[in-house]
């Protein structure tokens, strides 16, 4: 018989704590799942494989009688040994059932009389983050999909209609997006309604238009402004997602000079308001009348002989 590595097939130490082997557990199992993989034997098989390492590690008796035998015997995953030098008696099932014939020989199968017993049942809210021994119903299929929204609908919402394809059909999912949220959170949509068995999670993604930088709440804005403007300070206006608003260039503003503006940057879901920051990017006009060149020259010529 083939020695079971549990605690290599989960990823973990064995001086894991429980929380540990249960988020690993958590992550391996929606990785492997079977609705994920529906024609995929190997995945199927490694699901299983997981299964039945978490239902040993998770459990303290068996975790026990699992270290004292490996220990024992200093065992190292692949291994293989005979079930009668360490006193068990065990018939194969032939790999049917839902764990393996090593676990059986543990928990399984009684030693005096041969007889099997029925295996632990399994809970799937355990991968989702439910209670061990919390509610027994299906846990319902979820479906990941990209959302990606503007800044200016990040900030007051937007409603779209959004094409996906799911288990090979096509279909077409209202999500309202509501103001404030912000890159990477999540929406779910349940798709009962729409003829899908489960719920669709839409990931948002938070473009910026150009010129425009997001700093988590906070924006950076690139203002253009005319040298003279920079110099002898004026007044411009600049549209933030908050709305248009007058702002003042300060005399002899620099090149990347920045001006705070509290509260006028994004908004999240919790009503947290972040800054939007003005930077200054001092361009000359595409084109001059006749008169400004004259100017231009002239402001050039007695730069010369002030040097």
């Amino acid at each position: 018989m083939e020695y079971k590595d549990y605690y290599k097939i989960l990823g973990v130490e064995k001086d894991a704590d429980q929380k540990t082997i249960k988020k690993a557990f958590r992550k391996l199992a929606k990785q492997y799942h079977p609705d994920l993989h529906p024609d995929d034997k190997k995945a199927h098989e490694k699901f299983k494989e997981i299964n039945e390492a978490y239902e040993v590690l998770s459990d303290p008796k068996k975790k026990q009688t699992y270290d004292q035998f490996g220990s024992a015997g200093n065992f190292s995953g692949g291994m293989n040994f005979d079930p009668s030098q360490y006193g068990y008696t065990y018939t194969t099932t032939g790999g049917e059932g839902d764990f393996s014939d090593f676990f059986d020989m543990f928990f399984g199968t009684s030693a005096s009389t041969g007889s099997k017993r029925k295996s632990s049942t399994f809970n799937m809210g355990d991968i989702f983050g439910g209670g061990a021994r919390r509610a027994r119903k299906p846990q319902r299929m979820q479906y990941a999909a990209d959302l990606t929204v503007s800044m200016d609908e990040a900030y007051r919402g937007v409603e779209r209609r959004v094409s996906l394809t799911v288990d090979g059909r096509g279909v077409e999912i209202p999500v309202k997006v509501p103001a404030g949220i912000t890159e990477g959170k999540k929406l779910k949509v349940r798709g009962d309604k729409f003829g899908v068995e489960g719920d669709i999670l839409f990931k948002i993604h938070v473009t910026a238009p150009k010129g425009v930088e997001i700093q988590g709440l906070d924006i950076v804005m690139d203002q253009t402004v005319y040298p003279w403007q920079a110099y002898f300070g004026d007044k411009v206006t600049c549209t933030l997602p908050a709305g248009k608003l007058r702002i003042t260039v300060p005399e002899k503003t620099k090149g990347g000079q920045k001006l705070r503006l509290p509260k006028k940057g994004l908004k999240d879901l919790k009503g947290n308001t972040g800054d939007a920051y003005i930077r200054f990017v001092i361009v000359n006009p595409d084109q001059l009348s006749e008169e400004e060149e004259a100017l231009y020259k002239q402001l050039k010529e007695n730069h010369k002989t002030t040097k």
